[in-house]
C-alpha cells in the first residue's frame, strides 16, 4: 500500500479521535460547572447585601462585595446558653473528630492486623459480625446507645459523641485495614517471629510502615463521616456540647422576622470548609490509596 493511502486512512481515524476527545471534555465540562453551580451560588450570595439579593438574581455577581455575614455566622456572642455563631461550635467538632478519628483508625488497624497475622479460632466469624455492623443503619443505634451513653455518665458532651463515633467507625476502619494487610506476604511476619519480634512490634515496625495508603483511606473517610455528621450530633449532645453540623442547623431555622440568606450561605461554607480543605490537601493521595488496594479483598 502506498504511503499516500495509508496517510489517507491514518489522518480520519486521528481527526475523529481528536473530535471525540474535544467532544468529551466538553461534556466533563458541562458536567463541572453543573456541580459548581451550588458553590458558586453560596458564595455569591455570602457576599450580597439583603437589599440585593431581595432584587438581583440568584447567579449575578455582588456588585459591593462584603464579607459582613461571614463576621455573623462566625462570631460567637451568646445569649444565655445559645450562642448564635459558629465559633465555639466549629471548635466543639474539631475536638470531636480529632480523637474519634484517631482511636478508630489505631483500634482499626490492630483488628485488621490481628485477623489477617494473627489468626485464632472464630476470626472469620468476629469479622463477618463486625461487617454487619457496618450496615447497620445510624438510626437503629440510637436508644441502645443513648442508654449506653446515660450509664457511662457520658450523655450531652463532647466525649459521649467521640465515644459513639469510635464505636459506629471501628466495623469500618477494620475492613479497610483488614483487606489491606490480607495482601501482605505471611512470610514478613513469619520472619518477623523468628527474629523475637512479638505481635506489637511486628504491628508498628513492619505492618504500619507499609500501610500509608490504608491510614490515608481510613483519616480522610472517617474525617469526612464524623464531622458532616448530623443525626448523632443532634441525638447525643446538648446546647454549647453541639457540633457544627447541629449548630448551623439552628442558625438555618431561626426566624427573627428577617431571613439572612447571605448569613446562612456564609454558615453553610464555613461549616464545610475543613472536610474540602482535607480533599483539596490530600485528595490525591486517597486516590492512590484506593488504587494501592485499601478497599481490596
Amino acid at each position: 500500500m502506498s504511503r499516500a493511502a495509508i496517510d489517507g486512512i491514518v489522518r480520519p481515524k486521528g481527526a475523529r479521535n481528536k473530535v471525540l476527545r474535544v467532544l468529551l471534555f466538553f461534556i466533563l465540562g458541562l458536567f463541572v460547572l453543573y456541580y459548581l453551580l451550588p458553590l458558586f451560588v453560596m458564595v455569591s450570595t455570602s457576599l450580597k447585601s439583603l437589599d440585593e439579593i431581595r432584587g438581583g438574581s440568584l447567579l449575578s455577581l455582588p456588585r459591593n462585595p462584603n464579607f459582613d455575614a461571614w463576621g455573623k455566622a462566625w462570631q460567637s456572642a451568646c445569649v444565655g446558653v445559645r450562642c448564635n455563631g459558629l465559633r465555639p461550635y466549629m471548635w466543639n467538632s474539631v475536638a470531636m473528630v480529632v480523637p474519634a478519628v484517631l482511636i478508630s483508625t489505631t483500634l482499626g488497624a490492630l483488628n485488621g492486623y490481628a485477623l489477617t497475622k494473627w489468626r485464632f479460632r472464630g476470626a472469620d466469624t468476629i469479622f463477618a459480625l463486625m461487617l454487619f455492623g457496618a450496615f447497620i443503619p445510624f438510626q437503629v443505634v440510637l436508644l441502645p446507645m443513648a442508654r449506653t451513653l446515660g450509664l457511662m455518665g457520658l450523655a450531652g458532651s463532647v466525649t459521649g459523641l467521640i465515644f459513639v463515633h469510635t464505636v459506629y467507625g471501628l466495623a469500618f476502619t477494620t475492613l479497610y485495614f483488614r483487606n489491606f494487610f490480607i495482601g501482605v506476604s505471611d512470610g514478613i511476619v513469619q520472619a518477623a517471629k523468628i527474629d523475637g519480634a512479638g505481635f506489637f512490634r511486628i504491628f508498628f515496625h513492619v505492618m504500619l510502615p507499609m500501610a500509608p495508603p490504608a491510614i490515608v483511606v481510613t483519616v480522610i473517610w472517617q474525617f469526612t463521616q464524623i464531622w458532616n455528621d448530623f443525626l448523632f450530633g443532634i441525638a447525643f449532645t446538648v446546647g454549647d456540647s453541639n457540633p457544627v453540623t447541629v449548630a448551623l442547623n439552628n442558625i438555618v431555622n431561626t426566624s427573627t422576622g428577617v431571613k439572612e440568606y447571605n448569613v446562612d450561605m456564609a454558615a453553610a461554607i464555613l461549616a464545610a470548609l475543613p472536610t474540602l480543605l482535607v480533599y483539596i490537601i490530600a485528595g490525591k493521595y486517597f486516590v492512590r490509596g484506593l488504587a494501592a488496594g485499601a478497599l481490596k479483598g
